[in-house]
């Protein structure tokens, strides 16, 4: 079992950054084991996939909305992933989620664990 703690996420102004922080624990985990996402979810919308990234961390998937403005990270030591949001438009609005994975990596994913969401508002 892994429990996935996001956190990070407030309000913004059109153009600003934020980082988001998800931390993992259970009972001797090795996040190496894991690939990691981050999905969201705007109000009356689907959740969508945002960014992925690998065990190894080598290789790294994108929505393309966020290509080149968002960069997603792990930190396996820290049990750590993180999103790296700069140029934030109003359009970036949503409920902020990460996500783990045994077995595959990518958008088309049914992911195994899910944490609770971050709130990100992008304001004019």
């Amino acid at each position: 079992q892994v429990h996935l703690v996001e956190s990070g996420g407030g309000s913004v102004q059109v153009g600003g950054s934020l980082r988001l922080a998800c931390v993992a624990s259970g009972r001797a985990l090795d996040l190496s084991r894991y690939s990691l996402a981050w999905f969201r979810q705007a109000p009356g919308m689907e959740r969508e996939f945002v960014a992925a990234i690998s065990w190894s961390g080598k290789s790294t998937y994108y929505e393309e909305p966020v290509k080149g403005r968002f960069t997603i990270s792990r930190v396996d030591a820290e049990k750590s992933s993180y999103l790296q949001m700069n140029a934030l438009k109003p359009e970036d609005t949503a409920v902020y989620y990460c996500a783990a994975d045994l077995q595959r990596v990518g958008s088309r994913v049914e992911y195994d664990y899910w944490g609770q969401g971050t709130q990100v508002t992008v304001s004019s």
